[in-house]
């Protein structure tokens, strides 16, 4: 049983490594990112790399309010990603 603990805390810690650099990585091209459609897609990369630290904190922790708080953050991402992009294509977002 300890075993199986220790692959999976071994297996957690190399997926928070792996996500955190991905974190780090899209927001190098938020601010290096030559276009603005690079900077709104790095955004977006940035809310999924996010939603992934959650629910790796959830399985970590063994708790499921992680699990519904990203749902709501991956809502509100999507939403706010399209706003974004529509504003910076059209100039307006509610037409």
């Amino acid at each position: 049983m300890t075993q199986a603990m220790d692959v999976m805390n071994v297996a957690l810690w190399i997926a928070f490594i792996a996500v955190a650099v991905a974190q780090v990585m899209a927001m190098i091209r938020l601010i290096i990112g030559p276009d603005t459609g690079d900077r709104i897609l790095a955004l977006d990369t940035m809310v999924v790399n996010a939603i992934g630290l959650i629910v790796l904190l959830g399985i970590a922790q063994g708790s499921h309010i992680y699990f519904e708080v990203t749902l709501i953050i991956a809502m509100l991402g999507f939403v706010s990603t399209v706003a974004y992009a529509r504003f910076v294509l059209r100039g307006d977002i509610i037409e």
